[in-house]
């Protein structure tokens, strides 16, 4: 492969674009790899397209290597098998939907489980059929409410998505494995610094799930991580351990606590009035009572009142994870439901439905609210006073929290997420009825495993964790080219160039040129770090002698290399 850099589609750019938010964006925009078409959707130019293209090689090598066979589904899909698994209504805004001419209703894809399921279905008869690993490489779509940067958050993104058949639950185990291993192949050939962590199914349903975060600051995911031992889980699958043990409570007693309709404000009156004859009450000792309107797929709502420690925040994204596929918003029209008092709620005869934080366990004494104006109850028993409906995981995590698995800690770090692993079971098979031939002649349904990766977005992902301060540092499996040749001069340098990239070319190596005539030296370089290939060659004043530097951008090393051994040394530096 030669690219010449005076006819290729590129336009590099010195000012920071206005809309960039993070280096990925800002980087893949100015070393001219993307360029956007509308809001969340780009268009990739050739240096970009040949990265997603390098990206999607080493996907799709890991994918058949562990006998993944590749298929190809449309992206625009009728609305009925959706209607089946019930996923249109679960989706909600989340989805793209439009007609035919004949009014026909269709949605663009933003995953495939049907389509795979009723394909299998459509092909297979017996259990000789069986196990199956199918996957695609395909644009997918879904109706991002506020895309922002760059590719980390799309409405339209390129997915690797792929679909395991097999017979029994310990067939289904031994393929998750597998697909899970060649994952950690894919982002290590990729160059992707990642974390395994547990994770929520979601709308996607299943039981064991998994996600794979490639660790960076400008990560929309936070996960922990232990300090003692393995465990590490996305916050929102945090799971809360209580190892308090619960004390000697009197009764609960009511007080007039005017103006106290924030824990700060109660905290302090508690402690100015010693009620229960303490002066060491703090946020941790008291309930917070948080109501959210909880919206159903179909459109049905309920009152929802969680309760959680008062240090703690409610984490809407863990109430969704944990709500899922309903979604929930904070409820504020208090003067509709007047035995709801904002500011003063208890859970001791509330009306609504009442989860409580696992921290709220049976025999703990809070101070909480009276439900009534201006009034709070000490000794509010969990089990005696009142009993909740169910415990629920929607407290903020923080660092320091206990592991639930050992005695260490937990640590907390931010991460993109690029691959995401289910464990489906038989949902989809149960939901359109798939069964096939046993070995003993009776009946068996299939059951499914899911493993995504976001192709584009680990473009990104790769770009957030391989830069500096001059540009894009590419891996060497995905860069757009093996070596970057820059004519530092005029005349006869850019045709030494052209000579010498055609000849790297030739002894199979991938080279980008720098051939163009009219820009100076230190434009070429300044380019040349921007786009980040890690090699270079430039063709300079030496030229007469034979003589051209090697640059190694990754270690710093710079020498004079003759002519005859530049492919040597490219090789011998690319390992």
């Amino acid at each position: 492969m030669l690219l010449r850099m005076s006819t290729l589609l590129l336009k590099t750019l010195r000012e920071e674009p206005a809309d960039a938010e993070v280096p990925s964006h800002r980087l893949l925009l100015r070393a001219g790899f993307i360029r956007r078409a509308a809001p969340g959707g780009y268009t990739w130019l050739p240096l970009g397209k040949l990265v997603l293209d390098r990206v999607t090689a080493v996907v799709r090598d890991e994918m058949t290597a562990i006998g993944g066979q590749e298929v190809a589904f449309p992206a625009l899909l009728p609305r009925e098998p959706y209607d089946v698994s019930n996923r249109w209504t679960e989706y909600g805004d989340d989805i793209f939907t439009l007609h035919d001419r004949r009014g026909g209703e269709y949605l663009l894809a933003p995953t495939h489980e049907e389509m795979f399921t009723l394909l299998v279905q459509d092909i297979t008869s017996s259990y000789r059929d069986f196990p199956r690993l199918l996957f695609q490489v395909q644009t997918k779509y879904r109706d991002e409410a506020r895309p922002r940067a760059g590719l980390l958050r799309t409405r339209e993104f390129l997915m690797k998505d792929a679909y395991s058949f097999t017979l029994t639950d310990a067939e289904l185990a031994s393929m998750y494995d597998a697909v899970r291993a060649s994952y950690q192949r894919v982002f290590d050939r990729i160059g992707l610094r990642h974390t395994i962590v547990s994770a929520m199914s979601g709308a996607m349903g299943g039981s064991a799930s998994e996600e794979f975060l490639a660790t960076s600051d400008v990560g929309e995911d936070t996960f922990v991580s232990c300090t003692m031992c393995t465990y590490a889980a996305n916050t929102e699958a945090v799971v809360t351990v209580f190892r308090g043990s619960p004390a000697s409570a009197g009764p609960l007693t009511v007080h007039d606590t005017p103006a106290t309709p924030t824990i700060d404000s109660l905290v302090d009156l508690a402690n100015d009035r010693a009620l229960e004859g303490r002066t060491d009450w703090t946020a941790a000792d008291t309930l917070k009572n948080v109501v959210v309107t909880v919206r159903q797929p179909g459109g049905d709502e309920e009152l929802l009142v969680i309760g959680v420690p008062g240090d703690r925040e409610v984490d809407l994204k863990r109430l969704d994870a944990a709500l899922a596929p309903a979604m929930a918003t904070l409820f504020d029209d208090f003067e509709s439901h007047p035995d709801l008092v904002k500011g003063y709620i208890g859970p001791q005869g509330i009306k609504a439905r009442y989860l409580a934080d696992p921290r709220v366990a049976p025999g703990t004494a809070w101070l909480t609210g009276a439900n009534e104006a201006g009034k709070h109850a000490t000794n509010v028993v969990a089990g005696r006073d009142f009993t909740p409906d169910g415990t629920i995981e929607a407290a903020e995590v923080r660092a320091g929290d206990p592991c639930p698995l050992c005695d260490g800690t937990l640590t907390i770090q931010r991460g993109i997420e690029i691959g995401h692993v289910f464990q489906l079971g038989r949902k989809y098979t149960d939901a359109f009825k798939v069964d096939v031939l046993g070995v003993d002649g009776k009946p068996v349904r299939p059951t499914m495993g899911s493993y995504g990766i976001g192709v584009s977005r680990a473009v990104a992902a790769i770009a957030e964790q391989h830069h500096d301060d001059r540009g894009l540092l590419w891996p060497d499996e995905v860069a757009p080219a093996d070596v970057h040749v820059v004519a530092a001069g005029k005349d006869g340098q850019v045709e030494a160039a052209l000579e010498l990239a055609g000849r790297l070319a030739a002894d199979g190596l991938r080279v980008l040129v720098d051939d163009r005539p009219q820009l100076s030296a230190g434009v070429k370089f300044t380019d040349a770090e921007l786009i980040g290939v890690a090699r270079s060659v430039v063709v300079g004043r030496r030229l007469a002698d034979g003589i051209v530097e090697f640059r190694d951008r990754r270690t710093g090393e710079r020498s004079e290399v003759a002519l005859a051994d530049v492919t040597r040394v490219i090789r011998d530096a690319l390992g």
